[in-house]
């Protein structure tokens, strides 16, 4: 995920607040079963949908799917794609094998240095382990900014149980991503995506939730990111932001920030950690985008003070994120949400800087407050249900 450097999550009964100011590590993986690595590399080029001549560089953390990294190397080449090498974000373990005379040109680099470099790069691959702490991947990042590269997040991480801890990337984590990946119906992800925005364009949003959100707004013409999985430079070419060039997969959510004069209502949040004290009974109120009020049962000088140090960011409505992939729906037989709630039904409401989506709030205050329970409606009809995806195809 895109610039993230603190992560606080909270869960309530159903309800799971994911609050981060931009997460900068990776959890642990630890599986006791073989990944198809040859069905996963297979699927990533074809998701890619690599043209001959393209320019594709990867990046990794040794120990983690290097494996993977032997057979993506071999299928680029195959593709008739140019193989720039691997960089590894460990700059004290950087396996000889990775090395091409590209990614040797880059040791010792700035993040200034890199960028420059990486402007002969027209896909990366960012693999488990990589993350935007990561001077590489930052300097990737800036050129992204630039409208230029596109890069496939294959993260494998993103994890969270009920009770407020990421969970370790274990054998039951692991089979829920690789069957996503690898059985995802892209072709109806992005139907029912299109679909989903067109409704939002035409009529806005209603948000609500058991515990006293109500919140609506409208996005214009804003851009809408689908991430419906499709890595190919048609699409990028399209992007209008820094996130549709970044194609997350496994894919499934849907992300827009509102015009900010639209956004009126409230925000009801379950106990949480604000300004690092606990926080319950927490509302929001908010007016034209803006935060106009804040209550709270307990805590409420805690939320003010995180705020008040996210300055205009801290007290602005950021985003909209709905999960639609079916296959990272919260498993019923188990207590965690897969994938950062990409997952069919899940709703992410953030507060802060929205500029990398296209909206006009920067300052680099994050905050992603994550529901389970939520009900989306948009015009007269609902797609979500208390935390259920209701249109499936």
């Amino acid at each position: 995920m895109n610039r993230v450097k603190v992560a606080v999550m909270t869960l309530f009964l159903l309800t799971v607040v994911f609050s981060c100011q931009k997460k900068s590590k990776e959890p642990t993986i630890r599986r006791s079963f073989s990944l198809n690595m040859e069905a996963i590399s297979t699927k990533l080029m074809e998701r890619s949908h690599l043209q001959p001549g393209e320019r594709v560089l990867l990046m990794g953390k040794p120990g983690e799917f290097d494996s993977l990294i032997v057979l993506l190397s071999q299928k680029i080449k195959k593709a008739g794609a140019v193989y720039f090498g691997t960089i590894s974000v460990d700059s004290t373990s950087w396996p000889e094998g990775w090395k091409t005379d590209f990614t040797r040109s880059t040791e010792g680099k700035t993040k200034e240095e890199l960028g420059k470099l990486f402007h002969g790069v027209d896909l990366g691959i960012m693999l488990p382990g990589a993350t935007p702490a990561d001077v590489p991947y930052k300097a990737l990042q800036d050129v992204l900014n630039l409208g230029k590269v596109r890069t496939i997040h294959f993260h494998w991480s993103g994890a969270y149980d009920f009770s407020t801890n990421p969970v370790p990337i274990d054998t039951n984590v692991s089979k829920v991503y690789e069957k996503a990946l690898l059985e995802t119906d892209y072709q109806k992800l992005s139907k029912i995506l299109d679909e989903f925005e067109r409704a939002l364009r035409k009529d806005g949003a209603k948000i609500t939730t058991s515990k006293g959100t109500n919140l609506t707004f409208k996005i214009g013409d804003r851009p809408v990111t689908k991430q419906d999985g499709d890595a190919s430079l048609a699409r990028t070419q399209k992007a209008r932001n820094l996130i549709d060039r970044e194609i997350e997969l496994p894919a499934g959510a849907i992300r827009v920030a509102p015009l900010e004069e639209t956004v009126e209502g409230t925000i009801a949040f379950p106990d949480a950690l604000w300004n690092d004290q606990k926080v319950e009974g927490l509302v929001l109120t908010f007016k034209k985008g803006k935060v106009t009020d804040i209550n709270a049962l307990i805590g409420a000088a805690a939320v003010k003070a995180e705020l008040d140090r996210g300055g205009e960011a801290g007290h602005s409505f950021r985003e909209l994120a709905v999960g639609f992939n079916p296959l990272l729906a919260i498993p019923e037989d188990k207590h965690w949400i897969p994938y950062y709630g990409y997952g069919a039904g899940v709703v992410r409401l953030s507060l802060g800087d929205n500029s990398e989506l296209g909206g006009k709030v920067t300052g680099g205050y994050v905050r992603w407050n994550l529901f389970t329970d939520a009900t989306v409606i948009v015009g007269n009809e609902v797609w979500v249900k208390n935390g259920k995806l209701l249109r499936l195809d």
